[in-house]
């Protein structure tokens, strides 16, 4: 791998600059992808862009880009896409920044205040004969700094492709299908790939980079695609009430294990209905995979009060009522004399102190 340092002109940057959106970000005559598939699709606020404007005409130099060149002689912008799309923006006249007192546009310029636009130098590093490893390592280094790049992105720099980019149009874009369909359901956002990681979470059962490589020369992601609607589609059927709880909630996970079970969505909705109303129920999500799985843990249940155990801990003196043993109230464990699941409650008159290995004797029976 070489690293050089070059400068290059501003009139060089944003010559033949086009933004394509969903089909990408070129400039430096069509030489230089500005977007690469690890990059983020958003570019600075307005602010922003005018300051990087502003620091452009008071010759102020900006932070160092980098690129990588490829084996075709063009480039990858691999840090400085804000920066690069703020200048590139400006100079097609998609907004106004202050210029020397003045907010102007790019087409407002004197020749002079042109001239001092144009002929800015920009420092940039170009990484040439890189692998792809080698390109992500050093931008690990050189991005510490800034807004770091999530898993996801880092997997799409390594597994790029046709079925990458098939799988970016559907999970990937602002308002794109996977989030008009399961926006409910799912935390984040698309253009930060968290569509398209839960997407391949699910699918894989958590081994997501195993599926992209396997996956990586597929023609499309209509596998993924198929997948992704039958989990939402299954949990709309079955959980038919939309409630506040179901959103973030591992629904692939649960349709994996779950999806070919006979449940009626109405005898589960009622359940619902009444674990959401049960005050001993803490973790209301949990309801979801409780009425599946049966798994009480899920529930999170109310627990007993430590003022509660001392007081119960004082009326027994310390006995355990099952084997008839003394213990110190840090040796004993609170348990509900009638279950929850058999309408018990977390009150005192339904507590006793049990020692350990009662207590676990009796959770296991």
């Amino acid at each position: 791998m070489n690293i050089k340092l070059v400068q290059v002109k501003i009139k060089d940057l944003v010559e033949g600059y086009k933004d394509n959106k969903e089909n990408g970000v070129v400039g430096y005559g069509g030489k230089l992808n500005i977007r690469p598939a690890y990059q983020r699709e958003f570019v600075y606020s307005e602010e922003q862009q005018k300051a990087v404007i502003n620091s452009v005409f008071k010759s102020y130099p900006l932070n160092i880009m980098y690129w990588v060149e490829n084996a075709e002689g063009n480039y990858e912008l691999l840090d400085g896409q804000q920066r690069t799309m703020s200048i590139c923006g400006f100079a097609t006249n998609n907004y106004l920044a202050n210029v020397e007192g003045m907010k102007k546009g790019f087409d407002n310029l004197t020749e002079r205040q042109l001239s001092l636009f144009m002929d800015y130098e920009i420092s940039v590093y170009i990484c040439q004969n890189a692998t792809i490893q080698e390109q992500l390592e050093w931008f690990k280094i050189i991005n510490v700094a800034g807004e770091l790049l999530t898993k996801q992105e880092l997997r799409n720099a390594i597994y790029v492709g046709a079925w990458l980019t098939n799988a970016k149009l559907r999970f990937s874009k602002t308002n794109c299908v996977a989030y008009q369909l399961g926006e409910h359901y799912i935390n984040g956002s698309p253009i930060r790939q968290t569509f398209l990681e839960t997407a391949l979470k699910w699918i894989s059962n958590d081994n997501i980079e195993d599926y992209m490589a396997h996956h990586q020369k597929d023609e499309n992601a209509d596998e993924l695609w198929q997948y992704y609607q039958n989990v939402i589609h299954w949990v709309e059927m079955l959980f038919p009430t939309y409630r506040k709880e179901m959103k973030g909630i591992d629904w692939g996970f649960l349709y994996n294990r779950y999806h070919d079970n006979n449940l009626l969505a109405s005898s589960v909705d009622k359940q619902i209905s009444i674990l959401m109303l049960d005050d001993e129920v803490t973790a209301k999500k949990g309801i979801y995979e409780y009425v599946l799985s049966k798994d009480e843990r899920k529930l999170n249940l109310r627990a007993f009060s430590e003022k509660m155990k001392r007081e119960v801990y004082e009326r027994q003196q310390g006995i355990c009522p099952i084997c008839g043993n003394h213990y110190e109230i840090n040796e004993m464990e609170a348990d509900h004399i009638t279950p929850w699941s058999q309408g018990g409650t977390t009150t005192i008159e339904n507590c006793q102190m049990l020692c350990k290995n009662c207590n676990r004797r009796k959770s296991d029976k």
